[in-house]
């Protein structure tokens, strides 16, 4: 009889199988990927969203490459760890993988570190769960009622339904439906899970736009049916139609199946902006911002991955969200600060957003009253297509401005409003409409010091003065969070009741408004005065005209309508001009134009005023007399002549340490460990302007080069030539910073 060979031979030794070898990028700071063995039977190709093990731990990360493609790839599979799963989840597709590449080389930041940024939500890497749902088998219940025939009219299509849902839609009872589930009428069913938000309709309620807002819908659309890169800039005044304007690029983008990503500086804060676009599509779109439920965040990423959310408005980090087939980006309000993000990966989300877009061969729209300096010279430079909206909407007109030279008309003794305002606060609410007094400081006063001995209160771990916020009873750093309860007595020489505040916040102009006006309706309005909904409310009774005198900081500047606001009065024009930032002017000149647009944006006749001790600065003078055109010449003629961005290039590190000597020692020891380029330029080390922030010291450097040098592989080489640190030292560095504090 004839043998297996397993039996003259022993049992066969079988070879194991082969492996495929794979780069896996890791959401840590680390250099690169790590090289894995992708074991039989799992699948992962580059994109996948996996686990795997790293040191005791077990991380997820991304499949970069495989099979060779990388340098660490030679290493035998059979000696690397192996994937441990791979998830059920959309991968992220070759552009978003490109994306993250170049954000990282750009900024000078670990890849991992970025790709985190694209794995926020870890939980939604497993399917949603299917949700129980009830279908009609033909059983007829033994007594029909009218609610139960209701019901059965409904269900009698075939269609599955929620149990929850049928009964809404028959408007009956819960117990109505249990009622016939009991006497078998009908079969349960598992539905896959409902989208997050209803799918925006494109011709919901389309507006009639006509003059230049027509024509530049009609750009917009043809960019959209045409495909490709480009960038628009839209530049109009305040309540010129530019939402409404985007608002059809959208629509088209709709039509072609894709999907559109909104980009807003204050999302949190934008309850006017979600209710029109509801009004407009029928449907919100899903939002994006750190103030979300962890369950909404996850659906949001993995839908957004799916392709069954169409729209997202959210904040700079949406940028990250793996759409499935991105169509269309928005960056509305593109001038705003808040798209600079300052922690771990230093990035300025409007201009990442342009990287984006071109990755991803699709239109871009900038959009804002007051475009970024940056932005005016690409127009001008033909790199981005200008489109100009030079009046408001509906030809409602402009406010008139006016300055008030403090020098001439003075508060009275220990107030801070001017007489000119006074009468003009006064007209405004005898009228029955609504007058906005804006400072950009938040608390009661920004320094508290005793009359006696001239203690100032200061944070112990921070170089900033201790904001006293009196609605709270605490002085409070604005910087690291530390607070206490105000002091009665100066704890210097112990004198009771010297303590003595200086300067306005808000708080204190709202004391100062009660004074003068006891029977108005006065709401200060300033993110540290409860959470998100506290300030949407207060948003949404101010548009109701539920309030007469509205105190507030910066957050009333991001693009709120308020109906009944006919005056705006400025307390500080000066206070954003008073420090080295090379963007000073720039900055004020966007902040006070985008408050004093909140005036009169429903045809009433309107105005603002400006509190100034400068009224000769060539900023003040642009505001008033509305010539936008002479200041963004004049502004972008001195960087010109500076070489200053975007004619020259800036990086910022800043070294910092628990030591003060540590942290100066290492910038020194940064700055010669630098290669010589020609070109560059290197300022400092010196102390950075907020010299000690949550008891570290700080020291800064500014790399200054023309706009061609190659700024980041200059750093490169200084990090990698200069000693290594020690453990309590760290560096930031930011590339294009647009903070120098």
């Amino acid at each position: 009889m004839k043998r297996e060979s397993s039996d003259l031979f022993g049992p066969l030794v079988q070879k194991p199988a082969a492996q495929k070898t794979v780069s896996v990028l890791v959401p840590l700071p680390t250099p690169g990927p790590y090289s894995y063995a992708l074991p039989e039977p799992l699948r992962a190709e580059p994109g996948a969203v996996v686990q795997v093990p790293l040191g005791p731990r077990k991380v997820i990360g991304v499949v970069w490459d495989e099979d060779g493609k990388n340098a660490d790839a030679v290493i035998d599979s059979r000696k690397l760890r192996p994937i441990e799963q791979v998830f059920d989840c959309p991968p992220l597709d070759p552009t978003m993988r490109r994306f993250i590449d170049w954000v990282a080389s750009y900024t000078l930041s670990p890849p991992g570190l970025v790709a985190r940024m694209a794995l926020r939500a870890p939980a939604a890497l497993d399917p949603e769960p299917m949700v129980e749902g009830l279908r009609f088998c033909g059983h007829v219940p033994e007594r029909m009622t009218p609610a139960r025939q209701k019901a059965l009219e409904l269900a009698r299509d075939g269609l599955s339904w929620t149990r929850s849902g049928l009964a809404h839609a028959a408007g009956v009872s819960l117990s109505v439906i249990d009622g016939l589930v009991k006497q078998g009428v009908f079969e349960t069913v598992f539905l896959p899970p409902p989208p997050l938000v209803a799918a925006p309709d494109p011709d919901y309620t389309p507006h009639r736009l006509a003059g230049v807002q027509q024509e530049a819908a009609e750009i917009l659309i043809e960019d959209v049916r045409q495909g490709g890169f480009s960038v628009s800039l839209i530049d109009g005044v305040t309540g010129s139609g530019k939402t409404e304007v985007y608002f059809e690029a959208i629509a088209e983008t709709l039509r072609q199946g894709r999907q559109v990503l909104i980009l807003l500086p204050e999302i949190a804060l934008t309850t006017a902006f979600l209710q029109r676009f509801e009004d407009r599509f029928g449907a919100r779109p899903a939002e994006w911002h750190s103030d979300l439920a962890t369950r909404t965040r996850e659906k949001v990423w993995r839908q957004t991955g799916s392709g069954d959310i169409r729209v997202v408005a959210g904040a700079r980090s949406a940028l990250f969200l793996p759409f499935a087939d991105l169509g269309l980006i928005i960056v509305d309000e593109e001038h705003d600060p808040a798209f600079k993000q300052e922690d771990r990966v230093f990035y300025n989300a409007r201009d990442m957003a342009v990287v984006r877009a071109r990755l991803a061969s699709i239109p871009l729209v900038l959009v804002s009253a007051t475009p970024s300096v940056e932005s005016q010279v690409n127009s001008l430079a033909g790199r981005y297509k200008r489109i100009h909206l030079p009046t408001r909407f509906a030809d409602a007109a402009m406010p008139d401005l006016h300055l008030i030279d403090m020098r001439r008309h003075p508060p009275e003794r220990g107030g801070f409003l001017s007489p000119v305002m006074l009468r003009a606060i006064g007209k405004t609410i005898a009228q029955k409409q609504q007058a906005l007094l804006f400072l950009n400081r938040r608390g009661y006063a920004p320094l508290t010091l005793c009359r006696v001995c001239g203690h100032r209160f200061q944070c112990p771990h921070c170089s900033s003065w201790l904001v006293e916020h009196r609605f709270r009873g605490q002085i409070q750093c604005h910087q690291c969070g530390y607070a206490e309860t105000t002091p009665h007595a100066c704890p210097e020489c112990g004198t009771l009741d010297h303590l003595v505040a200086c300067g306005p916040g808000v708080e204190r102009i709202a004391e100062e408004a009660e004074k003068h006006f006891p029977e108005a309706r006065i709401l200060v309005l300033s993110s540290d005065l409860g959470g998100v909904k506290r300030l949407r409310l207060e948003l949404e009774a101010i548009a109701k005209g539920e309030a007469d005198i509205v105190i507030g900081t910066q957050l009333v500047a991001k693009g709120h309508n308020f109906p009944l606001m006919t005056l705006v009065g400025i307390v500080d024009a000066d206070i954003g001009l008073a420090n080295g930032d090379p963007r000073a002017a720039e900055r004020t000149f966007q902040l006070l134009s985008q408050v004093t647009g909140r005036a009169g944006r429903t045809g009433l006749k309107s105005h603002g005023l400006l509190q100034t001790y400068q009224p000769q600065h060539p900023v003040m003078q642009a505001i008033v007399s509305g010539d936008a055109e002479a200041f963004y010449q004049r502004e972008i003629a001195e960087r010109e002549r500076a070489l200053l961005p975007p004619y020259g290039r800036l990086v910022s590190i800043i070294v910092s340490a628990d030591n003060r000597a540590d942290a100066e020692a290492h910038a020194r020891a940064l700055r010669q460990a630098a290669p010589p380029a020609k070109g560059i330029a290197i300022l400092g080390p010196a102390e950075a302007p907020l010299a000690l922030i949550r008891g570290r010291y700080r020291f800064r450097l500014l790399i200054h080069g023309a706009k061609s040098s190659d700024m980041q592989g200059f750093v490169r080489v200084m990090l990698e030539q200069a000693p290594k640190e020690r453990r309590s030292l760290q560096i930031q560095v930011d590339v294009d910073p647009q903070s120098f504090l």
